[in-house]
């Protein structure tokens, strides 16, 4: 039975959905001002693990995750630029769908955006004042009444009286309490707007996925995911916010993923150690990325270095190397690997432990190939269709192993012409040129194998 740890229980529970064999899935998506660092990538593919699990072991899953295209620092950048807010979010939503497909990440099956929801936002504030779980100010903004809302804090364990007594108010805010926290922003003069029923303005953004959720999915649904910066106060708040106005549990598990350091320290532009998706992959191939990232079990914190990257570059060699000996069969191999990789990911989606399945899988094939088993194709497929769930192993062996010619490297055509020479003075008996051939190549990276069908190579990091 699948096992997932639930944020609000603190606690690792059996799963059962609402609904027999259907999944309802919410992940809070991307504030689109700039281009997707690392730790943007962390949840993408965090959840596209977890998404292409759920729906191979035969869920029935719906996944929705949001965009938040208006904002205070959608709406800075784009001052800055000299570009509109609308103009800026098209442009970074673009580039944050280029950089899902490099990485093999999955659209999800609604990607609701604010601002084609804000009938839907007016609606739940008007609600939530009508229930007296909101006011409106005399600054034109829109609050929600923390203290009204008993359940507050049981995500995160937090004590309202501590927070009340860490809080400060300044004379003008015009708040009833420090702890509130606003649901209608009043629009400053320039600024993108809507009419509403207290001037014109926007939604703060913690109502946006009190919203969006409940117009995708509706008042309740079983999974609520999202980065590890959300728990507090984002998602206390859309807690409070969600079962004050619908007047039922808003959702069942909270799962989210953990941290990325880099080196291991905080990811931070003023430490000079923050890197887009971009960066990292104009240095390292996408999968390799996606097999790091994937790697670390999705609530732990990971450490982005450069051994990290190589360490996963490596791992991926060992796979494909062994893919690339053997054509894969369509018959089912008869062993026990596909069970324990299920049990793995059926503890909390535990992707390190179901790759270690993987890699005793890789050495039972290896061995098949030496003894020449009929086995070999078999496990290879096997092998393949594992490592599909976790969206690895897809390329050809022979791309990914040689890769694409880059500036500076030796190109596919001089590496294939390098080898023949090799095998000239091999057949002249130079041994010192043959030598001297696969070291210069291995300085630069390129690595040959020999064997009775002749001499592959693939590019090493």
């Amino acid at each position: 039975m699948l096992q997932i740890y639930n944020t609000l229980s603190k606690d690792k529970v059996p799963f059962e959905p609402i609904d027999a064999g259907k999944i309802r899935m919410y992940v809070c998506g991307i504030t689109v001002y700039d281009f997707c660092h690392i730790g943007h990538a962390r949840v993408m593919v965090s959840f596209d693990v977890i998404t292409r699990y759920l729906r191979a072991r035969g869920w029935d899953l719906t996944y929705v995750r949001n965009i938040t295209d208006v904002d205070d620092k959608i709406i800075k950048r784009a001052a800055e630029n000299g570009e509109t807010p609308e103009t800026l979010t098209s442009r970074m939503i673009e580039a944050m769908h280029e950089d899902e497909i490099r990485l093999s990440v999955l659209r999800p099956d609604m990607e609701p955006r604010a601002t084609a929801h804000i009938d839907d936002i007016l609606a739940l504030v008007q609600t939530l004042i009508e229930k007296g779980f909101a006011y409106a100010a005399s600054n034109g903004d829109v609050y929600y009444r923390v203290e009204k809302f008993e359940g507050y804090g049981k995500l995160t364990r937090q004590n309202i009286d501590e927070l009340r007594s860490g809080s400060r108010v300044n004379v003008e805010e015009a708040k009833e309490s420090p702890l509130d926290f606003v649901l209608w922003k009043a629009a400053k003069p320039g600024e993108v707007s809507w009419e509403s029923p207290w001037g014109p303005g926007r939604p703060g953004w913690h109502i946006e996925c009190s919203a969006m959720s409940k117009c995708c999915l509706g008042d309740t649904f079983d999974i609520h995911g999202g980065g590890p910066d959300l728990p507090f106060p984002h998602h206390e708040n859309e807690i409070a916010q969600s079962e004050a106005a619908n007047g039922v549990q808003y959702v069942n598990t909270w799962m989210h993923a953990g941290p990325v350091r880099v080196n291991s320290e905080k990811m931070s532009k003023s430490l000079g150690n923050f890197f887009t998706i971009r960066d990292v992959l104009e240095k390292y191939d996408a999968e390799v990325v996606r097999y790091f990232l994937a790697s670390v079990h999705y609530r732990s914190y990971i450490d982005y270095s450069e051994d990290s990257l190589k360490e996963a570059r490596s791992a991926l060699e060992r796979f494909y190397q062994a893919l690339g000996s053997v054509e894969c069969a369509d018959a089912e191999p008869d062993n026990d690997f596909e069970a324990r990789f299920f049990a793995a990911m059926d503890d909390d989606f535990n992707t390190p432990k179901a790759l270690a399945v993987l890699f005793e899988l890789v050495s039972e094939l290896n061995r098949a190939v030496r003894e020449g088993s009929l086995e070999a194709g078999k496990l290879a497929a096997q092998l393949k269709r594992l490592g599909g769930i976790i969206g690895l192993l897809q390329q050809s062996p022979d791309v990914f192993l040689k890769g694409e010619d880059r500036a500076g490297e030796l190109s596919a055509e001089q590496i294939e012409a390098l080898i023949l020479q090799r095998k000239d003075a091999r057949s002249n008996r130079d041994f010192a040129l043959s030598d001297k051939i696969r070291d210069d190549l291995a300085a630069q990276g390129v690595i040959l194998k020999d064997d009775r069908s002749g001499t592959s190579w693939y590019r090493e990091g």
